[in-house]
């Protein structure tokens, strides 16, 4: 069989996804990154391996993605995250599209043709009020996991606002909160709430919309929020925690086609492309 390979080397989390040729996807692995990124890429590429029933031999190229890429040495070459996360997307939902990618420590807007080519895009990475450490922020301070987070919003009643953007004066907000007695359910889904607005302040949104990222795969309350405040039902595909390493598998499949400007050169010559930096395509 042939197979291939896309590892996301998160600040949070390392990903790694193995596909066969036409895009199924036949083993992931989601691991924590830690201090040492290649022994992180190493041991989550192992487990993906191990659960597609895949040795490393079987594996025709494995391409790498995100803030530690560079530290990914079994890797045949690289894409930005934005290409990646736009390249899984398109794959499963058809453009013209709007991807909202919310990771653990930045977030992501990516505007997509109908081919699939970047338009344009947004990344929030001056303040975490619009990611996953937000939530894990808000988290701490009620004294829960940030995976019963999800679970306590849905029993919320009453309508609270955080109307800071800003982690620390939310979390000072919220212990004000607390002080007057409000429930934890009606502070959490205010959390999420909060988190919603900070990201549909980064663009415009109009169209088909895609939701990816950790937070999206587990924390369905955004996903309800986001499309209520949107109006349109937000699509969340297969895998999207993984998606940035479902793209680079991708990539690597396809060995040069870029979705990001110029796109179309680069394909017809189909050359492989050197890693860059998330302004590039």
């Amino acid at each position: 069989m042939t197979c291939y390979a896309g590892i996301d080397s998160g600040s949070w989390n390392t990903k790694a996804v193995v596909i066969d040729a036409a895009g199924r996807v036949l083993g992931t692995s989601v691991v924590r990154s830690g201090a040492d990124l290649t022994a992180a890429a190493e041991r989550s590429y192992a487990e993906a391996l191990a659960r597609a029933e895949c040795a490393a031999s079987d594996i025709t190229a494995t391409w790498s993605t995100g803030f530690g890429r560079s530290a990914v040495p079994f890797a045949d070459g690289s894409r930005t995250e934005l290409d990646c996360h736009g390249r899984g997307a398109v794959f499963y939902v058809q453009g013209p599209l709007v991807v909202i990618d919310i990771g653990g420590q930045d977030a992501k807007v990516i505007r997509l043709d109908g081919q699939g080519l970047r338009l344009s895009h947004r990344m929030n990475r001056k303040c975490a009020a619009g990611t996953g450490s937000f939530l894990d922020e808000i988290a701490l301070r009620l004294g829960i996991e940030t995976a019963a987070l999800d679970v306590l919003a849905s029993n919320a009643t009453e309508e609270l606002e955080l109307s800071s953007f800003c982690t620390v004066f939310a979390g000072t907000e919220l212990l004000m909160l607390i002080r007057a007695g409000r429930r934890p359910a009606d502070l959490a889904m205010a959390a999420y709430r909060s988190l919603m607005k900070r990201v549909l302040a980064m663009d415009v949104f109009e169209g088909r919309v895609v939701a990816t990222g950790g937070v999206v795969a587990h924390h369905p309350t955004m996903v309800a929020l986001l499309s209520d405040a949107l109006h349109t039902p937000v699509i969340v595909p297969p895998h999207p925690q993984e998606m940035g390493a479902f793209g680079a598998a991708l990539a690597a499949r396809d060995g040069a086609a870029s979705v990001g400007p110029g796109g179309a050169a680069n394909a017809s010559r189909n050359l492989p492309l050197a890693a860059g930096t998330d302004d590039d395509p």
